[in-house]
């Protein structure tokens, strides 16, 4: 009689929708959005790629699903907390879950059949304004800008050729010695002043601009009486 041996393999995890999804963002985290096929997904999950359509249609079922699974990461808007400290919240969570999946940016709200987490995440951010007295219109106004800025900062981050602090300063430092002081002055002042001003962080920027959107709001808002 055969005895099974120690090393004998434990059971495999059930395949279900939730693990083929996190599965699908973690390929497309490591590999970006183009190199994943449903093969790649199949052997990541230890299944023959078929098996997937069990609990995906198809590639755009897929997508879909990864886009909830991001939306799903976002902290939403606390009912405990004003709406600018809510929204300012709300978008530094969006642009953190954007850095750990770039292959999302300008998917966000491109979906035609968008899951629960991000219906539910659209909803809430939209009460939240709407709870603090904003009319449905001057709503529809903020939630626009906001995310135009955050997807747009986002996408700008990701198309820079640097990512850290030191390869900024490192980049701008090689194309200030391509040129004299004069030749472009104001572009030479701002690198010198700020670029390369010890700590600088392009990433920095963002909270700046996202005050400035908050802070309009907040005067529009008072404005208009809504």
């Amino acid at each position: 009689m055969t005895r099974r041996t120690a090393d004998s393999r434990s059971p495999r995890t059930p395949l279900s929708r939730e693990r083929v999804l996190h599965a699908a963002v973690s390929l497309a985290d490591e590999s970006g959005l183009e190199a994943l096929s449903m093969r790649k997904l199949g052997e990541a999950v230890g299944v023959e790629a078929m098996s997937l359509y069990s609990h995906v249609a198809n590639k755009d079922d897929l997508l879909d699903g990864m886009i909830d699974v991001v939306f799903g990461e976002i902290d939403l808007p606390s009912g405990e907390d004003d709406w600018k400290t809510a929204m300012r919240q709300r978008a530094i969570s969006v642009r953190r879950a954007l850095s750990r999946h770039r292959w999302a940016i300008g998917l966000m709200e491109s979906r035609t059949s968008p899951g629960p987490a991000t219906l539910r995440h659209h909803d809430t951010v939209i009460g939240c304004l709407r709870n603090a007295g904003f009319s449905v219109e001057l709503t529809a106004h903020a939630f626009s800008a906001l995310d135009s800025y955050i997807y747009g900062f986002a996408l700008q981050e990701r198309s820079l050729p640097f990512d850290t602090p030191d390869e900024t300063a490192e980049l701008a430092q090689a194309i200030l010695t391509q040129f004299g002081p004069d030749d472009y002055p104001h572009l030479a002042e701002l690198t010198t002043e700020r670029v390369l001003r010890p700590g600088y962080d392009y990433g920095d920027e963002f909270e700046f601009g996202l005050d400035l959107i908050l802070d309009g709001l907040e005067r529009t808002s008072a404005g208009t009486g809504d």
